[in-house]
């Protein structure tokens, strides 16, 4: 019996059967690039992918770049108003596309929530610090939880807020400040353009011609050298704002005959710059909105905005809870006193539905039809 001939071969290295790693060839490493040449942009919109960013934002030389987000970003939401690492093709020109590769470190970040336990945050803009609370006299009614939300929002992200008042044409706005009156907040009204006899701003657009040139002025001033959003619910006339501010073509809608609520007409946020300026002036249009949920905001700083109220929690006695039937809250007592100011009694009751609502006792929105009917 001979011996099988493959037990006589010669071995060597090549009859050796590696199998290959299943997670590839060679490890991967977790560094990434610096990417130390990056150019400092600012993003001014966001559309489906693709982010429209201004390089150069305050010299001569300034470009509008078309970006997409890398791969390590995707995960993190990039916002108008981001500044924002910029690598490739940075020209500007038809065609080109450039990378977002990292985001600077935001000064404030202004957020909301779908209501008031949905505990995901969404980031509506970065690094503005003003934030303008645009409200209709009339067509839409005004709501002062609206403003309430709005303030604690402002108050959580270190914004100064600004209450501003559209269609005065329609109702005195002098009514409904009375709720802020005692509020260190700066409010404006825009007035109709017949009101004082006097001629449109310039590069104001047809849709803007019932705002008046003082009203522009004014709102110049308070918003020269500042990065502002404009937010409000839908009609209000934001973008008309916009647009009579920055000379744009927003588009611009009215209000529903049947609901009393505005049509959407702007479909994502974008930043605008305003013209005869300080540089660095931006104003942020963003979509209308019927809610603003304040999940992310603490019972403490919901209580640290309503700045007319905080003096009496001193003589609350610890751990109070600043409900209705909390025990020894000096809040009840406070608001009935004569220096308090004539609203007090309105916005204790507004506190005390929103803190009610961020522990999910109430219905969200509640608090802003209550009181929007009873302040008018």
């Amino acid at each position: 019996m001979t011996r099988n001939s493959s037990a006589q071969r010669q071995w060597d290295e090549s009859d050796v059967r590696v199998r290959a790693n299943k997670k590839g060839s060679r490890p991967r490493t977790k560094q990434r690039p610096t990417h130390e040449d990056a150019v400092i942009a600012r993003v001014i919109a966001v559309d489906r992918g693709r982010y429209t960013c201004v390089v150069n934002e305050q010299s001569h030389d300034q470009r509008t770049v078309v970006c997409i987000r890398a791969k390590e970003l995707r995960r993190k939401p990039i916002v108008p108003g981001d500044q924002v690492g910029v690598v490739g093709d940075v020209s500007g020109d038809p065609d080109t596309l450039a990378r977002i590769v990292r985001i600077e470190p935001r000064a404030t970040i202004l957020r909301r929530s779908a209501d008031d336990t949905d505990p995901v945050e969404r980031v509506i803009v970065a690094n503005a610090d003003r934030l303008v609370l645009v409200l209709a006299t009339e067509s839409p009614t005004p709501r002062t939880g609206f403003v309430d939300r709005g303030l604690a929002a402002a108050s959580d992200a270190g914004i100064t807020p600004v209450i501003c008042m559209t269609k005065t044409d329609l109702k005195d706005p002098a009514e409904f400040l009375t709720y802020v009156a005692a509020l260190d907040v700066q409010t404006v009204s825009t007035e109709p353009t017949d009101a004082l006899g006097g001629r449109p701003a310039a590069g104001v657009h047809e849709e803007s011609l019932a705002i008046s040139q003082a009203s522009i002025e004014r709102l110049r001033t308070i918003l020269d050298g500042h990065i502002s959003v404009f937010l409000g619910p839908s009609g209000v006339g934001k973008s008309t704002l916009v647009n009579a501010l920055t000379g744009s073509e927003r588009a611009t809608g009215g209000v529903n005959d049947v609901t009393g609520r505005g049509r959407h007409t702007s479909s994502s946020a974008r930043a605008l710059r305003m013209p005869d300026t300080s540089p660095g002036t931006w104003v942020i249009d963003t979509p209308g909105i019927r809610s603003l949920g304040l999940a992310h905001v603490s019972e403490e700083e919901l209580l640290n905005s309503f700045t007319d109220l905080v003096p009496a929690t001193a003589d609350c006695p610890r751990g109070c809870l600043h409900t209705q039937d909390s025990p020894g809250c000096a809040l009840d007592e406070w608001v009935q006193r004569p220096e308090a100011s004539p609203a007090a009694p309105l916005r204790l009751e507004s506190l005390r539905r929103l803190l009610a609502a961020s522990r999910g006792e109430t219905q969200a929105g509640a608090d802003e039809k209550h009181l929007g009917q009873a302040i008018t």
